[in-house]
């Protein structure tokens, strides 16, 4: 029994494949599995016995440098939350058995915060019941809000992506001098990290957006609505960066004038909407051209403009979390630690998977302006080192190249 099986879960990202690379990269290296399996769409596939044999793909390094740079998840996702096993251990005994008759001694979860919590339950079932089965963590998060970890992969990228495109967008709203507010709205439920990225869109002089708003303070729209007014009175056209999940002291989504009150498999209302919100907001306040853009899903997988250095550590996550599986760890999540920001160097570490999972990390109060509208030098500096370095990705007939498993 010495064989291993990785999955994915949770949202896509530009990055979550390079972490499925270094956990094949490990495997080549390490010479101490004997097959290795995917699973198909995450735990479900584990559930179903749906698995993918991948024991050519660990050879052949071509196919894993394009996986290397192939958006999303190539192994499929899910949103499966297991519950309780003290109350219902039916789901873990399938996994079990399912693990247990294709020889599995370990297996490697890449996913986000509930990703990390179908770790700590499987792990904690499996060792309290004597089951010689590692279940190892590696993160990953467009969200850059998983605990113990400096950073989580596919953030970079992502920040890289929101950085550009409000940088272009800066470009293309000043030609007109007519008085004007364009509102881009970035993924961020409870973690500003993403809408706190728009403001990378000035490293290089230019303006970028004019107001951030992170979703971690109270939102005012009073407040709002001066700020837009002393923008405009400096300069006719102004870009608004503002997270998904902005809300009052009360604790009420600005989302919610515009909600359908719909939930998804964990219960989290869809909270998308501020920005038409706001839009409204100003059509009626101010009266001036005003215009949303939600940039929705095509900040989560990118891959076209990800960061090198996202990209080099999500590998090396996957190579970590392999490394820990085979000394024996189980229920912990690879993780970096940075040492320094100049020179940039961090470490890759293994964490307690139960103090990451069910915990947010969100950005830091300290680091967001008095004003409520901007963030601070320090967490600019903590963000920089993140999206830098441009891939080496290959193109075929125009576009680039990706590949796919099934």
């Amino acid at each position: 029994m010495n064989n291993l099986l990785v999955a994915q879960s949770g949202g896509p990202t530009a990055a979550i494949n390079a972490t499925l690379v270094g956990v094949l990269q490990g495997v080549r290296a390490s010479g101490k599995v004997d097959k290795v399996f995917g699973a198909k769409n995450g735990i479900d596939g584990v559930l179903k016995e749906e698995f993918i044999d991948l024991n050519e793909l660990v050879q052949d390094t071509e196919a894993l440098d394009t996986l290397l740079y192939t958006p999303s998840s190539a192994l499929g996702s899910c949103r499966h939350k297991m519950g309780d096993w003290r109350t219902n251990e039916m789901e873990y005994k399938k996994a079990v058995e399912v693990l247990l008759k294709n020889e599995i001694k370990y297996f490697i979860y890449i996913g986000g915060n509930d990703s990390m919590d179908t770790v700590d339950k499987l792990s904690e079932y499996c060792s309290l019941n004597h089951y010689d089965i590692i279940v190892m963590g590696a993160p990953k998060t467009v969200d850059n809000d998983l605990n113990l970890t400096d950073h989580s992969p596919g953030f970079g990228s992502a920040a890289k992506y929101i950085a550009t495109t409000v940088a272009e967008l800066e470009r293309d709203i000043s030609v007109y001098d007519v008085p004007a507010v364009t509102i881009v709205e970035i993924m961020g439920r409870n973690a500003g990290w993403l809408t706190a990225a728009a403001a990378l869109a000035r490293v290089n002089g230019g303006a970028g957006a004019d107001l951030i708003y992170l979703c971690e303070k109270d939102f005012d729209n009073n407040r709002f609505i001066q700020d837009v007014r002393e923008q405009l009175a400096k300069k006719p056209g102004i870009l608004i960066a503002v997270s998904e999940g902005v809300k009052d002291n009360n604790g009420v989504y600005v989302s919610d004038q515009v909600s359908t009150g719909a939930v998804d498999n964990f219960g989290h209302k869809y909270i998308a909407g501020a920005a038409r919100a706001l839009e409204q907001m100003i059509r009626n306040e101010i009266g001036c051209k005003v215009r949303s853009v939600e940039l929705n899903l095509m900040q989560r997988a990118a891959a076209h403009i990800a960061s090198e250095t996202d990209i080099i550590e999500s590998s090396m996550l996957g190579q970590k979390a392999l490394r820990c599986a085979l000394d024996g760890e189980t229920g912990r999540m690879a993780a970096i630690r940075r040492i320094s920001d100049k020179p940039y160097r961090v470490e890759f570490i293994s964490v307690p998977v139960n103090e990451v999972a069910n915990h947010e990390k969100v950005v830091p109060m300290e680091w967001i302006t008095a004003s409520g509208n901007d963030v601070t030098s320090e967490l600019m500096d903590y963000m920089l080192p993140l999206i830098q370095g441009e891939t080496n990705i290959k193109y075929e007939n125009g576009i680039p190249k990706q590949i796919k498993l099934y």
